[in-house]
């Protein structure tokens, strides 16, 4: 028997660690390593949208590989991977290695992160992972928090080098034998499609796949275009610098109570109609903004985080209820596919709109876009009997 508020917690500080070391590392270490490089800082975070391709092109291959062995192995290895990309960052001469070192984590990432851990919790629980798979998220929503703050406080004394050498060992002595030892291992899915799949499963909606696929690339988009350019769009929108910092700082803890919320009150309502609801709070969050002044950011800030919150939950509880546990791995691979590419091309696609067009502008039309992507929602339906 699974102990399942266990292997949300293991996993929540699985996801922690690992989100904290990689997809937030660049905030803290691209302005040290630019200058002890002597590379321009476009160039040093260049390696991390390349790193987000990488994972993308990983994640299919990966999702089948976890589909046919189970995922706690699958986590292993990506703690090792990981901490072999970090060693190398550390040792970077120049940027030839970096690219390489992130690279390595890029493939990582693919076998580590919250696909992954989802993939992993639904060959565990089958239908029944989506509360564990939300327990996981409420604990690493917090990773940007603590490793933000943890990584500015060690950089001064260790610098880059120091630093990345310390994750890396924080990867193999804490993630690696937690995971080795509190993960079950998944029973293997036959090689065999036709003799591993379950009788009587209906065949893959097409029309469902991409909607859902569509949905979560026009948000993931927005997501990475904003959170490059927060500051300034705050800023754009008659903030103080004090004032932008302090108010998209609420962003964090505006996702960790959309996740309190899902938690608490979701199981009252169906999974399609908290996805909806969630995708709504940023529309109106934006149209909150066009009020003018701190108050209203701050509610922009928090609704935007609610949301964002609540659907990072909804990309893997989505497609294990509209789809089924089987092959559910796999298909989680393929829908990060698109979903990567925009977030590694945002900040670039997104910047010359930035510069060109007034903050406020660019806000109302995030919000715009978001809530033309709700409609994508609309014609999913979950078959009866699912969560």
């Amino acid at each position: 028997m699974i102990n399942r508020r266990r292997l949300g917690l293991v996993l929540g500080i699985n996801q922690t660690l690992s989100w904290g070391m990689t997809f937030y590392l660049p905030a803290i270490v691209a302005a040290p390593v630019a200058k002890g490089l002597d590379a321009p800082s476009w160039a040093v975070l260049g390696a991390f949208s390349w790193a987000l391709l990488v994972t993308g092109a990983c994640a299919p291959r990966v999702g089948h590989w976890i589909d046919r062995f189970g995922g706690r192995g699958s986590l292993i290895l990506s703690v090792v991977v990981i901490a072999v990309g970090q060693a190398m960052l550390a040792v970077a001469p120049g940027l030839a290695v970096w690219y390489t070192g992130w690279t390595v984590i890029g493939v990582g990432m693919a076998m580590g992160l919250y696909d992954a851990a989802f993939a992993t919790t639904a060959g565990l629980l089958g239908r029944d992972a989506g509360p564990t798979i939300t327990g996981i998220t409420l604990v690493a929503g917090f990773a940007s928090s603590v490793f933000w703050s943890v990584g500015a406080a060690l950089i001064g004394a260790l610098g880059w080098r120091g630093l990345l050498l310390s994750y890396a060992g924080l990867m193999l002595v804490v993630n690696l034998p937690m995971v080795a030892l509190l993960v079950p291992p998944a029973p293997p899915r036959s090689r065999d499609p036709v003799q591993g799949a379950p009788t009587g499963r209906p065949a893959i909606d097409r029309r469902a796949v991409a909607c859902l696929a569509g949905f979560f690339t026009v948000r993931w988009f927005i997501t990475s275009a904003i959170a490059v350019n927060i500051l300034k769009l705050l800023q754009g929108v008659g903030l103080s610098l004090p004032e932008a910092v302090a108010v998209a700082a609420l962003i964090g803890p505006g996702q960790v109570a959309g996740r309190i919320a899902e938690w608490t009150i979701g199981p009252r309502i169906s999974l399609l109609a908290r996805a909806r609801l969630g995708a709504l709070l940023f529309p109106l969050g934006s149209a909150v903004l066009a009020l003018g002044g701190p108050v209203a950011a701050t509610g922009f800030a928090l609704l935007y985080g609610m949301s964002n919150g609540i659907l990072t939950i909804n990309r893997g509880t989505l497609p294990l209820a509209l789809f089924g546990p089987a092959g559910y791995a796999t298909m989680l691979g393929w829908l990060a596919v698109p979903v990567l590419l925009a977030q590694a091309t945002a900040p670039t696609l997104a910047a010359p709109l930035v510069a060109a067009l007034p903050a406020l502008d660019v806000l109302l039309g995030a919000g715009a876009l978001a809530a033309a992507a709700v409609l994508l929602l609309l014609p999913l339906r979950v078959p009866r009997g699912a969560r």
